[in-house]
C-alpha cells in the first residue's frame, strides 16, 4: 500500500514579520506545492500552519500519511504529547491555541507519522519547501494571520 508525503516548512522575516508557509506533497508520480504569505506572524505559527494546510488538502484518509518537518516545535508537540496536554488546560498559557486547536481537528481522521529533517542540511524537499516559504514571506504578503495580529494590539 502506498503512504502520502508531505514536508512542510515555515519562515518569517524578522519572527515576528512577514511570514510564508511552503508544502510539498507527494503520493505516487504526483507532485502538488503549495505556498502562502502573511503580513505579520511568527515562524512557530508559519510552521504549524503548513502542516495544517496540508492535511486539509488531502483529498482521502485511505492512506497512511508521512509527514516531514524541520521544527522541533511541531514534530515535539506532537510525538512527545504536548499538545495533548496542553488541550486538557485549553491551551492556558500557551502560544498558537488556535492553530494547535485546528490542527487537532484536522489531524483525526488520518494515520500519521511525524518525521523530523534537519534543516538547511541539503533534504531536497525540506530545501524546496524552504524557498517557497521565504519567496511567500518576501513577496509583501497581503494575507492576515488575523488571530495573531489580533494578539498583538
Amino acid at each position: 500500500m502506498s503512504n502520502i508525503s508531505i514536508f512542510t516548512d515555515g519562515a518569517a522575516k524578522g519572527n515576528p514579520g512577514p511570514g510564508g508557509y511552503g508544502i510539498v506533497m507527494r503520493f505516487g508520480n504526483h507532485t502538488k506545492e503549495f505556498s502562502a504569505g502573511f503580513r505579520h506572524t511568527t515562524n512557530n505559527r508559519m510552521e504549524l500552519l503548513a502542516v495544517i494546510v496540508a492535511l486539509q488538502n488531502l483529498k482521502t484518509d485511505k492512506f497512511r500519511v508521512d509527514v516531514y518537518s524541520d521544527s522541533k516545535y511541531v514534530i515535539d508537540s506532537i510525538t512527545k504529547g504536548w499538545v495533548f496536554n496542553w488541550q486538557k488546560t485549553s491551551f492556558k498559557g500557551k502560544k498558537n491555541a488556535d492553530l494547535w486547536n485546528e490542527f487537532l481537528l484536522v489531524q483525526q481522521k488520518f494515520n500519521i507519522n511525524w518525521h523530523w529533517v534537519k534543516g538547511h542540511n541539503g533534504h531536497p524537499e525540506n530545501e524546496r519547501c524552504d524557498t517557497l516559504a521565504v519567496v511567500a514571506a518576501e513577496n509583501s504578503p497581503e494575507n492576515i494571520d488575523v488571530n495573531y495580529e489580533n494578539s498583538q494590539s
